[in-house]
C-alpha cells in the first residue's frame, strides 16, 4: 500500500477513535506510528510528543505533521493534517447541534462520564510505555530523579509544564553532548 494512504488511514482512525482530543489520540497515534507501521521508535516517539507539547497549538496536528512530512514530504505532511484535521471538525460541527439539542438528557450525561475512565486507563499505558523506555535509554535513577525534579517544579514551585519541558530538553542536550 502507498505510503501516502497509509498515512491517510492511520491519522483519520487515530483521531476519528480519540475521542476528547489531543490526550485521547496520542495512545492510538502512537499504536500506528510506532507499532504498527515503524515510522518511528520508541525514544523517537517521545521526543517528538515532547517537543510537540512544548509547542503552541494542539499536539495531534503536530504530530500528523512531523511524521506526515518524515513519511513523505510535504504531500505526506498535508495528507496526514487534513486526515486529523477534516474529520474532527465535521465531526465537532454536527456534535454540537446533536449535544445542544439533547443537552439535558441523562443519557448523553452518562455517556461522557463513562468515557473519562477509558481515556484515563489509555493514558496510563501510554504513561508507562514511555516510562519503560525512559528507564531503559537514560536509567531508572536518572529516570526518577528528572520525574521527581518536573513534578516539584510543577506541583510545588507552579512552574509551567512548557517550561518544565524545555529544561528537561535543555537537560538531555547536556547529558548527551556529554555522552558523545
Amino acid at each position: 500500500m502507498e505510503d501516502w494512504l497509509q498515512l491517510l488511514i492511520s491519522f483519520f482512525i487515530s483521531n476519528v477513535l480519540g475521542y476528547g482530543g489531543g490526550p485521547a489520540s496520542i495512545p492510538l497515534m502512537y499504536k500506528e506510528i510506532v507499532t504498527h507501521h515503524g515510522w518511528l521508535s520508541d525514544p523517537d516517539f517521545s521526543n517528538m510528543l515532547a517537543l510537540g507539547n512544548a509547542l503552541p497549538g494542539p499536539i495531534a496536528t503536530k504530530i500528523a505533521a512531523f511524521v506526515g512530512y518524515g513519511v513523505s514530504g510535504w504531500v505526506g505532511m498535508v495528507i496526514a493534517l487534513a486526515a486529523t484535521v477534516i474529520p474532527s471538525a465535521a465531526a465537532l460541527i454536527w456534535l454540537l447541534n446533536l449535544l445542544q439539542k439533547y443537552r439535558t438528557s441523562p443519557v448523553v450525561k452518562g455517556m461522557t462520564l463513562l468515557v473519562q475512565p477509558v481515556i484515563a486507563i489509555m493514558m496510563l499505558t501510554l504513561t508507562w510505555q514511555m516510562g519503560k523506555s525512559s528507564v531503559i535509554s537514560i536509567g531508572l535513577l536518572q529516570s526518577l530523579g528528572i520525574a521527581a525534579a518536573a513534578f516539584w517544579a510543577m506541583n510545588i514551585r507552579k512552574i509551567h509544564p512548557a517550561i518544565v519541558i524545555v529544561a528537561a530538553f535543555a537537560y538531555g542536550g547536556l547529558v548527551l553532548s556529554q555522552v558523545v
